[in-house]
């Protein structure tokens, strides 16, 4: 988000609405899910890395509705079906 990892220097809004929102998505996919090198963590922990890294590698706005979205019951319901 902050432009040091984005091809071409873009940052904040140069950076199109839908790559700030699956940048979020899969690294909260990445962090919940096992990988053969790294153990997952818990929703709540990947939350709280994202919340760690809003406004430098995530958009904070993106966060936000993320984290937004994780306080409402059908949201948590929809996660604990995807075993994470």
């Amino acid at each position: 988000y902050d432009g040091t990892g984005y091809p071409s220097g873009l940052k904040k809004e140069q950076i199109p609405l839908g790559a700030r929102i699956m940048a979020v998505v899969d690294a909260f996919e990445a962090m919940t899910c096992g990988r053969p090198y790294k153990k997952p963590l818990s929703v709540l922990q990947a939350l709280e890395e994202l919340k760690r890294n809003s406004g430098t590698q995530f958009d904070p706005k993106v966060i936000n509705a993320f984290c937004e979205l994780y306080s409402q019951k059908k949201f948590r319901k929809y996660l604990s079906l995807l075993k994470l």
